[in-house]
């Protein structure tokens, strides 16, 4: 990018503007929904996930589940921090932080019942569960429900693509353009 005025200078910044424009968007698309706005449903298929909710406390360092055990249902973070890690390839990945609000394993419960990753507590805390029964139930009282939650996973997806895109592009930058190759 060029930082000194001369012909082109204009289109050159507008460019950049157009991209940040796009970005901006992009990320506005692909933002976590609030948990109220994701679980909105009426007001019985509310008490029925209400009714089946249950709160589990951990102490730091417990592992709330482990990749491919069988998924019971939807987690809520209610309070502390949780770590995601995963297996692939013989090799361990940290896949970040669940913090208080988060939706946790949206794949697991309403893909295959198997999670995708290990959640661990870094610091004391509670996950709220919603069982896959009164999930599946909930789904079959009010369709749109498993919708809201499929989209949420397809946006949880692509800021997952967002972050290592923008961390590739930083990469290639610091190295110079021919590190890509």
């Amino acid at each position: 990018m060029r930082t000194t005025a001369g012909p082109g200078s204009d289109r050159v910044m507008g460019d950049v503007a157009m991209q940040s424009e796009a970005i901006s968007g992009r990320r506005e698309r692909i933002a976590a929904r609030p948990l109220a706005e994701l679980l909105d449903c009426p007001p019985e298929t509310r008490q029925l996930l209400n009714g089946a909710a249950q709160c589990i406390d951990f102490e730091a360092g417990a592992v709330a589940f482990r990749q491919s055990e069988i998924c019971r249902g939807l987690y809520v973070v209610v309070s502390g921090q949780f770590v995601r890690r995963t297996e692939r390839l013989a090799t361990r990945i940290i896949l970040g932080p669940a913090r208080a609000g988060e939706l946790v394993e949206l794949a697991a419960a309403l893909g295959d019942c198997h999670h995708t990753y290990t959640l661990a507590a870094l610091t004391s805390g509670a996950l709220l569960l919603l069982p896959l029964e009164a999930l599946n139930q909930a789904f079959q009282s009010y369709p749109p429900l498993r919708m809201q939650l499929l989209g949420e996973l397809a946006r949880e997806v692509s800021r997952g693509y967002f972050a290592c895109s923008n961390e590739r592009i930083a990469r290639v930058r610091r190295r110079g353009p021919d590190a890509a190759l």
